[in-house]
């Protein structure tokens, strides 16, 4: 059903995006319960069973309902800088309020029948500090085993997405923002409408405080949102590019390519469908990150890419020419 957010003249103006490691963390959580729906995640599934089977999730697997209903929003609260590290974010979980935490805690019980009378229910209830650690602590056991190994390649296509969206925020306002999101997300007379499964329809006024919007790989193919004040109104949808994370590099670049730049600046070029950088290209083709920045410098000064400067990294981008020249143009 629907979720109607409706924007005042401040709001226009507040509408920011991060990216949150700690998010990316419990979302890839859900994807272990719900991995039937996760094609696209197959190879990682594989991968990263046995550090997964090795976990013990329960509790917190306790309060994401399976179908619907509310996850505490201090598990993964909004964050406040574009891009925050996890060891930031785990930090902040940590210092969550106790009344919060239980107001929370017993909210997301209550959608689970029977859960808040459990013993495990009622332990959490009667000791939100000691539960709050407890989260945090099996929350960085699962980023250690699920996430970090794989963050850089994550990140870059986290990134890549927020770069893309800010230059269709900048060329057509909100409106051409959410176009390509439909039917998940829709924007007109100043409302964004979300259409998020399991839940009424609600209507929000955002009352200055704008709206955040973080791009994620697991939660495909839904949208979230439904964060309570005091949390800044959020909503986490899918990235894209999430069905090509996983694929190995495709070492056939045309023979005419490769006799011009070489195997590797080849595979390079004609695998760059989205922004990355060197770090993201050195795990995608498996060569030294010295080695990728001297191909990405001659590919550069040829003309054949571009670079900017996105947070902390370099992202490059291929050029007109690029394209014309894989496409043998």
């Amino acid at each position: 059903m629907p979720l109607h957010m409706l924007f005042g003249a401040k709001d226009l103006l507040r509408c920011r995006f991060a990216i949150s490691p700690l998010g990316q963390t419990h979302e890839a959580v859900r994807t272990l319960r719900r991995r039937e729906r996760h094609g696209y995640h197959l190879p990682w599934l594989r991968r990263i069973s046995e550090a997964a089977d090795g976990l013990d999730l329960s509790e917190l697997l306790l309060l994401m309902p399976r179908y619907g209903g509310y996850t505490p929003d201090f598990l993964a609260p909004p964050p406040e800088a574009p891009d925050v590290s996890f060891e930031d974010e785990v930090a902040r979980l940590r210092a969550t309020d106790p009344a919060t935490a239980r107001h929370e805690l017993a909210l997301s019980l209550d959608c689970t029948p029977g859960a808040a009378d459990s013993p495990r229910g009622r332990t959490m209830l009667d000791d939100p500090v000691a539960t709050v650690r407890r989260l945090a602590d099996i929350t960085e056991r699962a980023w250690q085993a699920l996430i970090e190994p794989d963050w850089p390649r994550l990140r870059t296509l986290l990134e890549a997405d927020i770069a893309y969206r800010s230059r269709q925020l900048a060329d057509g306002g909100l409106e051409r923002l959410f176009q390509d999101l439909r039917p998940r997300m829709s924007w007109a007379d100043r409302t964004l409408t979300v259409h998020i499964p399991h839940i009424p329809t609600q209507t929000q006024t955002l009352d200055g405080r704008g709206v955040l919007l973080v791009p994620s790989v697991f939660v495909w193919p839904d949208v979230v949102s439904g964060f309570i004040p005091p949390w800044q109104p959020t909503v986490i949808y899918p990235a894209r590019g999430v069905g090509g994370l996983w694929r190995e590099p495709d070492a056939s670049a045309p023979d005419t390519l490769v006799r011009l730049l070489g195997a590797n600046r080849a595979a390079i070029l004609t695998g760059l469908e989205e922004p990355a950088s060197t770090t993201a290209l050195a795990l995608r083709h498996r060569l030294a990150p010295s080695s990728v920045s001297a191909h990405l410098s001659v590919l550069r000064a040829a003309g054949l890419l571009t670079s900017r400067r996105q947070g902390h990294q370099v992202l490059y981008e291929r050029t007109p020419l690029a394209l014309a020249l894989i496409s043998g143009g």
